[in-house]
């Protein structure tokens, strides 16, 4: 009852984040969606990478992650609000673009037949891997690389093109790994800690590994556009350059790479497993950050009613998510 409760006030707020800023309330959505969505396909990743390298680290994470794969398909309709609001974020759509292949890369139509490409690919990504009675290295190397190629174009067309004068080589791969972070951090989570304490170390490893490849990644791409100091890629980074969101960047710094790296630098803190579950919530937390300063600075135009309806556009997709877990946990555990 009290799920159905948040459930009618969250629909509530929204409504009224509709009628005050629809521009917003999709900023929003689609930082909140991309989080969500890249958790469960960087969950599938790791599965796959698994399959590749074997080991015992990933017997304890499979089980939860494919479980929560199954709600990958559900989360790609859930992609629909933007398709439909697409004018109001993407300035593109509204005037030609400098260059033939921008004109035609960044054209409407073809951009909603990449974008539910991409939806569908992922959607039999998921359906394949948990029907699937047998392991295969040789799927597994597909399905990996099919993930790649697709995350990092999505990234470029859903991401990137909200500022379409600008763009970065780096940037499909950053998106890839922060979702691999993020779907490993959510598997720390849903397993049973005190049970996997033995794995408990290799699955920290495995994090700071992502954690280091995430903030090189972010670190090259600050480095090369800051030096190249060109006027179409220092846009982006001039916006966020703005008081709040220079914040922003700094408690990123700190949280998405500083203060998990000391921590998974511990021997003992990665045997632990209440701190090991503090952590993985405290990067999740540190990449919803990281997908709102993403988007939101991108979008033209944006009034600050972002700053309640961002949380609770993604209070709501927690909440959903909880529930769409926690049930499929009652299940196995009747099954």
């Amino acid at each position: 009852m009290k799920a159905r409760t948040l459930v009618v006030l969250a629909l509530v707020a929204a409504v009224a984040g509709w009628r005050l800023d629809l521009r917003a309330l999709l900023a929003s959505y689609l930082a909140a969606w991309w989080f969500i969505t890249g958790a469960l396909l960087g969950g599938l990743a790791n599965v796959w990478l698994h399959q590749l390298t074997g080991g015992a680290w990933g017997e304890t994470i499979r089980g939860p992650l494919l479980r929560a794969a199954r709600w990958l398909p559900l989360a790609c309709i859930l992609f629909l609000p933007v398709l439909l609001g697409a004018p109001l974020l993407y300035p593109w759509q509204h005037g030609v673009q400098d260059g033939a292949f921008r004109q035609i890369w960044l054209s409407p139509v073809f951009f909603t037949i990449r974008s539910i490409g991409y939806l569908l690919l992922w959607c039999g990504l998921a359906i394949v891997e948990t029907r699937a009675r047998t392991r295969s290295p040789l799927r597994a190397a597909l399905c990996l690389v099919a993930y790649g190629f697709s995350v990092s174009l999505a990234a470029v067309d859903w991401i990137m093109s909200l500022q379409p004068e600008w763009y970065s080589s780096v940037f499909g791969w950053l998106a890839g790994t922060g979702q691999m972070l993020t779907g490993l951090a959510l598997a720390v989570l849903l397993i049973d800690r005190g049970a996997a304490r033995k794995r408990l170390p290799d699955l920290g490893n495995l994090l700071m590994m992502y954690v280091l490849t995430w903030a090189y990644l972010a670190y090259v791409q600050f480095l090369i556009i800051w030096a190249a100091d060109l006027p179409h890629e220092i846009a982006w980074y001039l916006r966020r350059g703005a008081p709040g969101w220079q914040a922003v960047a700094w408690v990123l710094v700190v949280g998405h790479f500083a203060g998990p790296l000391c921590i998974l630098l511990s021997r003992h803190a990665k045997t632990a497993p209440a701190l090991m579950g503090v952590l993985a919530a405290a990067l999740l937390a540190a990449h919803l950050l990281d997908c709102w300063w993403l988007v939101l600075p991108s979008v033209e135009h944006l009034t600050r009613h972002w700053l309640w309806l961002a949380p609770l556009v993604a209070a709501g997709f927690g909440l959903a998510a909880w529930l769409a877990l926690d049930r499929t946990r009652k299940e196995r555990i009747h099954a």
